[in-house]
Order: structure tokens, then sequence, then C-alpha cells
């Protein structure tokens, strides 16, 4: 493990917590669900801002940091099950490129989780270009051509501070019962990300990841979701789960909150690991500040730029508006009996 610049005191600390999600892959079920306690420095979620004001036609790295073609092969990545390629721009900005129904998912789930406070990675959906230099290739070789060229793919800053050695688990990180916590459960849900993989998956793959951003004196480690790309579709098992499909986002859409029980909201999700025990109606409270806030013709800006057809635009900004009010019914249903939260219900 790469040394983490703070006090010594700190980095014990800081060691023994990271280590302990790669403990708990081995033998999950040997590792309670608790909070390990504070890590300093440790990040989930920062106040957005303005949020009707965000935008998401770009996001979070705006429209200076669009990538610049022509591209620059560097490697192919073996990493998932979707074809993936390193990049090089104009600019000299690295990017990792993806294909396939991921690309479009990621890229606009990704904003909404930005909108949310939660950290993601710059992603971008390019409609076509062009790759140089690219030789030998596995299994992209079927989404750039022999001079070149693609059509339809993801961008996503490459990242190279990820504690790599280390990650964490929905059930054992710094955040446990904390609001903040609760909250990207939810917005997972709201997108219908099933792929909820973390450190328990590591043979598989994580989706969970800890970028470090320290500076001297001020240790910085974000903690944050790398992979987005099983939203906006259905949730469920395998083969129920699905990626980009409008009418089965919006099928269950109205399915998302079932109803709150002693100040516990009831959820229809269903994913990877299970995300919906536990979040309190004044998590969705909270969360509500923020998504509340997202408006139509945000959604409907970033789903264009993540490259969803006309209709899709329509189908996918209604279905998130019906999920949103679920979520207002949810905050205003309080300690009230088990009750059947409308989808139609306003603020």
């Amino acid at each position: 493990m790469r040394p983490i610049p703070q006090a010594r005191g700190v980095l014990i600390l800081a060691a023994a917590f990271l280590v302990a999600p790669i403990a708990q892959a081995r033998a999950p079920r040997q590792s309670p669900a608790r909070n390990p306690g504070a890590i300093k420095g440790a990040v989930l979620w920062r106040d957005p801002g303005s949020v009707e004001t965000l935008d998401f036609a770009h996001g979070p790295g705006g429209a200076a940091g669009v990538p610049r073609g022509p591209f620059r092969f560097i490697e192919e990545l073996g990493d998932g099950t979707v074809a993936k390629l390193k990049v090089r721009d104009a600019g000299g900005r690295v990017w990792v490129m993806k294909w396939g129904s991921e690309a479009k998912a990621e890229t606009f789930a990704s904003r909404v989780a930005w909108a949310a406070g939660y950290f993601v990675l710059p992603s971008y959906f390019v409609r076509s270009g062009r790759v140089t230099g690219a030789r030998s290739l596995g299994r992209a070789s079927g989404q750039v051509d022999p001079s070149g060229r693609f059509r339809d793919a993801r961008f996503q800053a490459w990242e190279s501070r990820y504690l790599r050695e280390n990650n964490w688990t929905w059930t054992y990180n710094p955040f446990v019962g904390k609001r903040e916590l609760g909250g990207l459960k939810v917005v997972m849900m709201l997108t219908s990300n099933w792929d909820s993989k973390d450190a328990r998956d590591v043979d598989i793959g994580s989706n969970t990841a800890i970028i470090d951003r320290s500076q001297p004196g001020r240790p910085e480690y974000r903690y944050l979701i790398t992979d987005w790309g099983g939203s906006m579709g259905k949730w469920g098992p395998f083969p129920v789960h699905d990626k980009w499909n409008c009418n089965g986002f919006a099928d269950q859409s109205e399915n998302l909150v079932k109803g709150v029980k002693d100040g516990i909201v009831e959820w229809g999700y269903s994913g990877t690991h299970d995300l919906s025990e536990g979040i309190s109606v004044d998590d969705v409270r909270w969360l509500l500040r923020m998504v509340r806030r997202i408006t139509d013709s945000q959604l409907r800006a970033g789903l264009r730029a993540s490259g969803a057809a006309p209709q899709e635009v329509e189908c996918f900004a209604r279905g998130l508006r019906v999920r949103i009010r679920q979520l207002q019914g949810a905050a205003r249903s309080g300690e009230r009996k088990l009750t059947r939260v409308s989808p139609r219900s306003s603020s």
C-alpha cells in the first residue's frame, strides 16, 4: 500500500480501516454492518449550491471539459464487461471510452448524482470521432473501424489517484447511519442503478472507490461510485435488470416507493446488494433539498447530451418526475401507518 501523506497516527488509523473492506470482501458474512468511525479527510458529499442553475448538458466537467478530437490511442482496458479504450485528446487530457447501453446511461445518471452533491467522474457522450494509432484491438475491434472511426461512446475522465489497494462497502464505511449515505442509496434507486457492487465484489470488479485528493496538511479522501452504467432501465435480479430502457424504467417508476412504516421508507428496488433497508424519511427529506430543485429543462438537456432520442428524452424525464414526486410523498408521510405513496403527489 502506498503511504498516505498525513500524520503517523492518522496513517495507522486510516490504514487499519481501509484494509478492513478487503477482509470483508473475502468473508462478508463475518463482518457486521457498523460505522468504523471517523477517518480524517473522508468525504462523501458536498453542497452542490444552486442546483437549478447547474449545466446538465455538460455535467461537472463543464463546456470547457468536452473531449476534443482527434484522439490518440494509449491502450485497451480489459476490466469490466464492455469494450474500453484509454485515449488522449487533442488537449492532452486522458479519457476512458466505453460503448453500448452503458454509455448513455452512465453519462446521464452521473449528472443526477452530481446535482445531488455526490462526487462523480466527468463523463461525456461523443456521437462520433476518430482514434489514431489503434492496433490489434480485442473487444473494442467491433467499435472502432480500421480507419479509427467510432460512434456513440462515453468518455470518462481518467483518474490516477485511486487508493487502488483499498475500497469501501455499503455496510462498512465512515458514513454508515448518516444522511449522506442514505441519500446516495436513494440516488442509486432513483436512477434504477442495480449494479451496486462494492469491495465485497473485488473478484468481478467493484463500482465503489476512494480518490486521494489530499493537499499538504489537508487530507481529503473522496468516496464515490465510479460506474453508473447499470442505470436508467429496470432494477431486479438477472435476467430482469437492464440498462437504458425507458419503457422498463417507466414501468417501475410508480413502484419506487412502496410506503412508509415507523419512519422508515419501504422500496420496490432490488439490486446486486440491498440498498433499501433502513433509509429514513429524514434521509429522503434531506436529499429532496437537492433533487426537487432539478428542473425538467435540465433533465431534458442532460438526456439529449447523453444521446437520448427525442422520445426517450420525454419518457425518461416523465419517469424521473414521477419518482421525485414519490419521494416527496414519502417525505410527507412521516410516521403514518404503512400506506401506498401516490406517484401523482406533488409538492
